[in-house]
């Protein structure tokens, strides 16, 4: 069995950070979001895992290299636009031949992985196998109505749903899934969507069948719930102090990398930080992953995420239910007249005190 991992999105709702950077690479709880979806596969079982990547695929590839320290045999599926889930399908076909295979969105984070749904595949061997769960705004995502345990019907994100069974981003399929996908038509926004793909199968008479996901799931394309991903995920931390800490308290689960030194700090978990960091009279409360090389000093951070080599100095007011992107400064100005001065990307969003 083989896997395939999507990662050509262009992550607009994330902007400006993914102006810059790839949304699968947008590190939750202190590691990029792709990797736990290829620890996922190797879980699993699965060893040869397939890629597909976009506008970025340079800044992915680096990154992942040839999946050897996953434990994995990566190759690279380039997509040159981005027409959708099932064409990312297709242009796979010759990479996944006729094995069956697990389709993983990139940006999805599963609590409990996927090796009870891989291994029930392989033993009932359905043609499909898709994973939903219950969700308060269906609207939204993909939806399947189920019938006495049938899959009937599938909706790209429908303005009047049937149902509150949304599509997770994992799908267990056989080779007979390029059929559909090369019978179905684009879509009203021009992709090849795989909801009307797994609909082709359901009405060619094949074995779909559905898998309603018991532990959270996480979508991580919006703001909110890679917030919430990196709450869920920090919250099975387990202390691990290995950097230099000098005058400070150490509250709960804190991880704190070798090659950090912190004066003066109170910390409170779960709070993770990475290697190479300086923070200094600084309180840093639950729920916080501040990655790689990031300098906090007279500054309060709290359920956020801090993103490589950034600095917050000085400020009056604590930083709470943010995500800061690679080498910000964020940092009180000297002089007058005072006022606020700004260099702000696209689509940025910034709280005033």
């Amino acid at each position: 069995m083989k896997g395939l991992i999507l990662s050509g999105g262009a992550g607009t709702r994330l902007r400006p950070i993914t102006n810059t950077s790839a949304k699968q690479l947008v590190p939750v709880a202190n590691k990029p979001i792709l990797f736990y979806g290829l620890e996922a596969m190797r879980e699993a079982g699965i060893d040869e895992v397939g890629i597909v990547v976009g506008d970025t695929h340079a800044e992915v590839e680096a990154a992942v290299g040839d999946g050897r320290r996953f434990g994995l045999r990566v190759t690279f599926i380039r997509q040159t636009a981005p027409l959708g889930l099932a064409h990312a399908v297709l242009i796979a076909e010759d990479y996944l031949g006729h094995e069956p295979f697990v389709m993983y969105l990139g940006d999805n984070l599963l609590k409990d992985g996927i090796v009870p749904f891989v291994e029930y595949f392989k033993s009932s061997a359905p043609d499909a196998l898709i994973l939903l769960q219950h969700v308060p705004d269906p609207q939204a995502y993909g939806v399947a109505e189920i019938v006495e345990g049938r899959v009937v019907r599938l909706v790209e994100k429908p303005a009047a749903p049937r149902s509150d069974l949304a599509l997770v981003g994992v799908y267990l399929f056989t080779s007979k899934v390029f059929e559909s996908v090369r019978a179905i038509s684009p879509s009203a926004r021009g992709e090849l969507e795989i909801t009307d793909a797994i609909q082709h199968m359901v009405d060619r008479g094949l074995q779909v069948e559905p898998r309603v996901v018991t532990g959270w799931w996480k979508d991580t394309g919006k703001l909110e719930d890679m917030l919430e991903a990196n709450r869920l995920i920090l919250g099975t931390l387990e202390r691990d102090v290995r950097g230099e800490t000098i005058d400070c308290s150490i509250e709960g689960p804190v991880a704190i990398e070798a090659g950090s030194r912190l004066t003066r700090c109170t910390v409170r978990g779960p709070v993770t930080i990475g290697h190479g960091c300086e923070l200094t009279d600084a309180f840093v409360g639950p729920y916080t992953a501040i990655y790689h090389g990031v300098v906090v000093d007279h500054a309060e951070i709290e359920h956020s995420i801090i993103l490589a080599d950034s600095r917050i100095s000085g400020l009056n007011a604590r930083v709470c239910d943010s995500l800061i992107g690679k080498d910000v400064t964020i940092c009180r100005a000297e002089g007058r007249p005072l006022a606020y001065r700004f260099m702000v990307g696209d689509s940025s969003r910034i709280g005033v005190v």
